[in-house]
């Protein structure tokens, strides 16, 4: 039995009149991968912050290395050991990666910094986790997942003793998680201890030697990896069991009628003669690799993103879209994958994102009616259960599900005809999830048309009616989904033209 690195008891933790954590505990052996789980405002992160000095708890013990301690800041807990990799990305895209990763511990020379030795100090570091990035690059022309990745080399190069990982691989390619795991599985074997957060129970299974979960603030228990099955922690999480099987055929009308047509769609190198129908009632995904188009697809389609070339058709006529409000005006919304920049104004109240694509709706006469947008709001945020004491609580202080189900939120009040969602269910539990495909297939049948974009491929089999898959800004296959299975869509997402 490996020494016990980490101890945290009966932590209690509480934000203006919520309680975030109700005796929460957690222990963490030596060369131990231990998962944290629970759904969206089960007090996950809240749990983590608590750890390193972000927030401070009302309540509880903390034993790190035989010693009770209490961070007062996230800087004591890195000196202390404690490297975090956050679900949401935190780093200074005007930077360069190498500065980003040694920011604040930059290499001096003469009373200067050694940009020259921090750049080669950053490229073994990628070479030893075998990442290929120019370390000299500025990271904001990085992809999301390649950002994350820089986050994880930064997080390496600390000398850390206990590592967290939040959602680390939610933007990652197969190839970057395996090199991942290899990683971690480096780390467990030099006695680092890891907690590692998330929601795909595939990861849970293949990396973690035990997992602990939480429940509405609380501690529910903890197993052993092998000794339990995917089910049992599902139903120690929410109370029951919610994985769906593979779609076996195709729920649209063989008459269905199109309501959207895009033909020879252009946009850089990211987007190369995309075309595609979607018909009136249909889940149709998008699959793919990091890095296929699909995402540049989507924002070309709904005007984010200048397209060279390419006509759209919206139920038979053809439309010009330059711009996200063309969009709406045509009836396409877009749920964006990176919910926090280009989806919410994390400052503003839920009831004030939630009506924000509508709130012209809401002008009588000169005036905003105030009482009936809390009115819509509540009872739209309450139809998706999301999690907030109140439509006055400011988006920021929301988990990443509860964020995700706002945004929805908004088109519901819209009320638009064809819905693009892309990475619906990124960084969002099991609960939540099962929740966003119950309202993604209630959509499609109340005669909405929906585009899902998703790098969670039994996602993707659970919910389409055809698939189509991309690979380096071209369309490699389409799937009807009784021919679909998760071999036949890596065939073609690997079918580089």
């Amino acid at each position: 039995m490996a020494e016990v690195i980490l101890k945290m008891t009966n932590i209690k933790k509480e934000f203006s009149g919520v309680k975030a954590l109700k005796n929460a505990c957690l222990e963490l052996r030596g060369g131990e991968v231990h998962a944290l789980m629970g759904e969206n405002g089960a007090g996950k992160s809240t749990l983590i912050k608590v750890l390193c000095g972000i927030h401070r708890p009302d309540g509880g013990e903390i034993e790190y290395f035989g010693e009770r301690v209490c961070f007062p800041d996230i800087a004591s807990s890195q000196a202390a050991g404690i490297s975090v990799i956050h679900q949401e990305l935190n780093m200074m895209n005007h930077l360069t990666v190498a500065q980003n990763i040694y920011i604040g511990r930059e290499p001096m020379s003469l009373g200067m910094i050694d940009d020259r030795r921090m750049t080669e100090d950053a490229a073994r570091l990628f070479d030893k986790i075998g990442v290929k990035i120019d370390p000299s690059v500025v990271l904001g022309s990085l992809t999301v997942g390649k950002q994350q990745m820089v986050e994880i080399a930064k997080a390496i190069s600390r000398e850390c003793r206990l590592l967290i990982l939040d959602e680390p691989t939610a933007a990652l390619t197969q190839p970057e998680v395996e090199e991942l795991f290899k990683i971690m599985n480096e780390l467990r074997d030099k006695g680092i201890g890891m907690i590692y957060v998330s929601h795909r129970m595939d990861e849970i299974n293949r990396i973690s030697d035990r997992v602990t979960v939480m429940r509405d603030g609380e501690y529910v228990g903890t197993v052993d990896t092998d000794k339990t099955t995917k089910d049992e922690i599902v139903h120690m999480m929410v109370g029951r069991v919610i994985y769906g099987d593979k779609k076996e055929k195709s729920n649209v009308p063989d008459n269905a009628e199109t309501v959207l047509e895009v033909k020879e769609l252009c946009a850089g190198n990211s987007v190369k003669n995309v075309s595609f129908k979607l018909r009136r009632g249909e889940i149709l995904g998008f699959a793919g690799l990091m890095g296929a188009g699909r995402t540049e697809t989507a924002r070309a389609i709904y005007g984010a993103d200048v397209k060279e070339s390419g006509e759209i058709y919206i139920n038979g006529i053809r439309v010009d879209i330059s711009s996200p409000e063309d969009a709406v005006n045509q009836g396409i919304c877009y749920l964006s994958e990176d919910r926090k920049h280009y989806g919410l104004m994390l400052s503003k109240s839920v009831a004030e994102n939630t009506v924000l694509a509508s709130l012209g709706d809401f002008v009588n006469m000169g005036w905003i009616d105030d009482a009936e947008i809390e009115r819509q709001a509540k009872e739209k945020n309450a139809l998706l259960r999301t999690k907030t004491p109140s439509m006055e609580q400011k988006v920021k202080n929301l988990s990443g599900g509860n964020q995700q189900k706002v945004i929805v939120a908004r088109w519901l009040i819209k009320n638009s005809d064809i819905f693009i969602f892309d990475e619906p269910t990124r960084g969002i539990d099991i609960g939540a999830k099962s929740e966003m495909y119950e309202l993604m297939e209630r959509l499609v049948s109340e005669g909405k048309s929906i585009i899902m974009i998703s790098s969670e491929l039994a996602e993707v089999l659970r919910l389409s009616d055809r698939v189509i898959v991309m690979c380096e800004g071209r369309i490699t296959g389409e799937l009807d989904i009784s021919e679909a299975s998760q071999e036949e869509i890596m065939k073609y997402a690997t079918m580089r033209s």
